[in-house]
């Protein structure tokens, strides 16, 4: 049985357009095609967007994970304007404050003769009402609902 062309059609048929009941070979290739340029994009999307984050990776701790919430937010809200703050607070570096005031304050705990690290060991809590509550009572606290009344006076006064 010869398959014979309609009268209408051109007597030269493209490549692509196949005999009925054979396989589409364009199809299977753009199919393939698609896959794997959906699969490239996203790969290249999810670079781009943890961009920020392998920068930030160099820097402190703090700013890292700053950055890296910055970059969720960003991938769970589409609010761009996260990932940007993100991207310049990784490219910006922040000065390292703790250990300049850190040394500072073993400084000064040397000069007044304390061990370096025991400065607030003796800091009274709460401004100093626990000092208050021992002279009040050098017995000791007999009814803690007092205590916590005198306390609650002496912050009101």
């Amino acid at each position: 049985m010869t398959v014979s062309l309609h009268p209408a059609a051109p007597h030269h048929l493209p490549a692509f357009i196949t005999a009925p009941g054979e396989t589409d070979v364009l199809m299977a290739v753009m199919a393939v095609l698609l896959v794997v340029a959906v699969l490239a994009i996203g790969n290249l999307f999810l670079t781009v967007h943890t961009l920020p984050e392998r920068i930030a990776h160099k820097s402190q701790k703090l700013q890292f994970e700053i950055v890296a919430v910055l970059g969720l937010l960003a991938l769970f809200t589409h609010v761009h304007l996260f990932w940007v703050i993100g991207l310049l607070l990784a490219l910006i570096d922040i000065p390292d404050f703790g250990g300049t005031l850190g040394r500072m304050a073993g400084s000064l705990e040397k000069l007044a003769g304390i061990q370096p690290g025991k400065g607030a060991d003796d800091v009274p809590d709460e401004n100093g009402l626990d000092r208050l509550h021992e002279d009040a009572h050098p017995e000791g606290p007999d009814d803690p609902g007092a205590r916590t009344s005198e306390r609650r006076e002496l912050i009101d006064a």
